[in-house]
């Protein structure tokens, strides 16, 4: 419920990385007011220039549309759009904590302990960011042991984004997961996604420790998929199946969907691997072990380290000074996110080996050049093609779909295209002129 005299709902949005700038775009662009607080003073001047410190598409429309109308703004200031607000998101990094791969709760309790003493009046407090059950019960114990007199409810509203459609997702969602056990916070949280209604869009109310577990279960679900089609393409390899037609005839049953059956060189990103790690860890303290989503990650690193061996092999000879183009380097197309990209593991396996890499991506650059020492960048897929002895597509980006395989292939000194997201066809591929490997299927 909006305030007293308040014809709109005022959030404060607390993180203005991925999470936290889709959400308060998506919330501006409902109608509500928000304010959108970050301590990192580049990534403000940025934003201060409707400058997006992130790629996603559509999202610098979004911000440039709702900072023009007065509906989201950004500070570094968190006191003022605390006390002003009806619902405070955190939204702030969870990353794997070194050491025991539990999620790093420490910048959610630094939000807490600096939000407490601006509270003014009933205010929702709700976690956007993902975190471990039990967490929002934390929160509420450290705000009151700060400001014992405090009006609040502190729910959980988990995020279920994907990279590069996550302004889709937001606006489209298949559900809108609130974990809340108070009646306040239920009717606030009603009317801030009432906007979604006229899409029938379920706004579903669960417990707080469940709310917390199934964003969880969910990314380990996924994560399974992907390790699962990963393993059965490496059958199918060994039997004469085709990965595709496999994965096709499976995900035509309902009851398992065609999503996230497709094989490539493992998941990465910022979520399925610190997020699968953490449930793991919080299994064995629960004493309910996960022994299936345990295997997942050693599936995972084991499929990275293959990748690079694939390449090797194609190559026919030693990998000492050949030349290997990589075409896409980010964990997945439409970002630029370089987060747990099986790139980060399968490119300096190939230098260890020897080899000189040249490499594109159309919009990861940026953010993989730092990680990636030695690596050549280009200007297109062409340009990296140029005189190297093997062409490696590791990210689907489409445009690589377009390519001209006859025109890469005149411009490389070898013959070897290692296509590890299936998107080309064997038989196109052969008559540029290529040795052709694909994953999971007959050459």
């Amino acid at each position: 419920m909006c305030r007293e005299g308040r014809q709109t709902l005022k959030i404060c949005m607390i993180g203005a990385g991925y999470v936290g700038l889709v959400s308060a775009a998506c919330f501006s662009e409902f109608g509500w007011t928000v304010d959108c607080i970050d301590n990192d003073e580049g990534r403000l001047a940025q934003l201060a220039k409707n400058v997006s410190p992130i790629y996603e598409p559509g999202l610098d429309d979004l911000l440039a549309r709702n900072t023009a109308a007065g509906r989201l703004k950004f500070s570094g200031d968190l006191g003022p759009a605390v006390a002003a607000a009806d619902v405070v998101f955190l939204a702030v990094g969870t990353p794997m904590r070194r050491g025991d791969g539990h999620a790093d709760l420490s910048y959610i309790y630094a939000a807490v302990e600096e939000l407490a003493p601006h509270l003014d009046g009933f205010t929702v407090i709700t976690t956007k960011s993902t975190v471990t059950v039990g967490t929002s019960r934390e929160i509420e114990r450290r705000v009151k042991a700060i400001r014992p007199d405090v009006d609040i409810a502190v729910c959980s509203n988990p995020e279920f984004l994907r990279e590069g459609s996550a302004i889709k997702d937001f606006t489209h969602p298949d559900r809108v997961l609130v974990g809340t056990d108070d009646d306040r916070a239920r009717d606030v949280m009603r009317e801030l996604y009432s906007p979604l209604a006229i899409r029938n869009a379920p706004v579903i109310f669960v417990t707080r420790e469940s709310a917390e577990l199934a964003k969880y279960a969910a990314n380990a679900f996924l994560a399974l998929k992907i390790s699962f089609i990963n393993e059965m393409a490496d059958l199918c390899e060994m039997v004469g199946a085709n990965v595709q037609e496999v994965a096709d005839a499976i995900g035509r049953d309902k009851r398992i969907g065609d999503k996230f059956l497709h094989p490539g060189p493992g998941y990465g990103g910022s979520c399925f691997p610190k997020d699968v790690s953490a449930i793991v860890r919080t299994a064995r303290e629960a004493k309910a072990p996960l022994s299936i989503v345990e295997q997942v990650q050693t599936v995972n690193e084991e499929r990275k380290l293959a990748m690079a061996g694939r390449i090797v092999d194609m190559l026919g000879r030693d990998a000492r000074g050949a030349t290997i183009a990589v075409l896409g380097v980010t964990f997945k197309p439409n970002t630029d996110d370089m987060r747990d990209a099986p790139s980060l593991n399968v490119v300096p396996m190939l230098q260890e080996r020897g080899a000189v890499v040249r490499a594109y991506d159309p919009e990861g650059r940026k953010q993989a050049e730092p990680l990636m020492p030695g690596v050549t960048w280009c200007d297109g897929a062409l340009d990296a093609a140029r005189g190297a002895d093997a062409l490696v597509v590791m990210t689907e980006w489409n445009e690589f779909r377009a390519l001209d395989l006859n025109a890469a292939k005149t411009a490389m000194a070898g013959d070897a295209l290692v296509d590890l997201r299936n998107i080309f066809e064997a038989k196109r591929a052969e008559a540029a002129g290529f040795r052709y490997l694909g994953v999971g299927r007959p050459g």
